[in-house]
């Protein structure tokens, strides 16, 4: 009985651990669309380079982080702040629009975001008075799914089929053909990493008795 014991729970710390690390794989990449990476971060980042032995993570997960951690050895603060602006914000319009509305009709603040927000009222969360961005920014979209996924919450895989299933792949695909070589690589860790989640949210979303709105 007591090893049976220890491996029940040597099984929960495995789990625990590998939703820690999905939960932070998603607020990187929020951080990493929202604005540009300073200082801090492109030194934590070249740091913080996997070895390739870690099992909680696919090995195309680790291949792009690694990717990323050298980006970001060889990146300076001031050049990504140029290239940030240029690939997401622009004078009128960045070469990337990353909002669901766009991808999934073409258009700013369509229907898409106005399911969402009904969503997101529903599952309690409220916009930040300080955001100047709509809800259904990359980003944010992203800071949500970390948060559901700290809460262990059921509605983890019905919200990312719903809002983030549907276009997020062809936007990170996009990012990784940018001329920068870190958004590129920030670009190919977020589609790697989508695609795992995609698999994994897909069973979990079948199981789920409760509907997420689908605009």
């Amino acid at each position: 009985m007591k090893h049976e014991t220890d491996r029940a729970t040597s099984a929960m710390e495995g789990q625990d651990e590998e939703e820690a690390l999905r939960a932070d794989l998603y607020r990187l990449l929020a951080r990493l669309v929202r604005e540009p990476a300073d200082e801090d971060l492109l030194a934590w980042l070249a740091d913080s380079r996997p070895d390739g032995q870690d099992e909680t993570l696919q090995d195309p997960v680790i291949a792009a982080l690694i990717a990323l951690s050298q980006a970001a050895t060889d990146a300076s603060p001031s050049e990504l702040e140029r290239a940030h602006f240029r690939h997401f914000v622009g004078v009128i319009q960045g070469e990337i629009t990353p909002y669901a509305s766009w991808y999934r009709h073409g258009e700013l603040m369509d229907k898409a975001l106005v399911a969402l927000r009904e969503d997101l009222r529903r599952l309690g969360f409220t916009r930040r008075e300080s955001s100047h961005d709509p809800e259904d920014h990359l980003a944010a979209l992203f800071e949500i799914m970390a948060m559901l996924i700290d809460d262990r919450s059921a509605q983890a895989g019905p919200f990312f089929m719903a809002h983030l299933a549907p276009w997020t792949e062809r936007c990170l695909d996009d990012l990784a053909r940018v001329d920068t070589d870190f958004y590129a690589r920030t670009g190919e860790l977020g589609k790697v990493f989508i695609a795992e989640e995609h698999d994994r949210l897909a069973q979990e979303a079948e199981r789920s008795p409760v509907r997420v709105i689908e605009s």
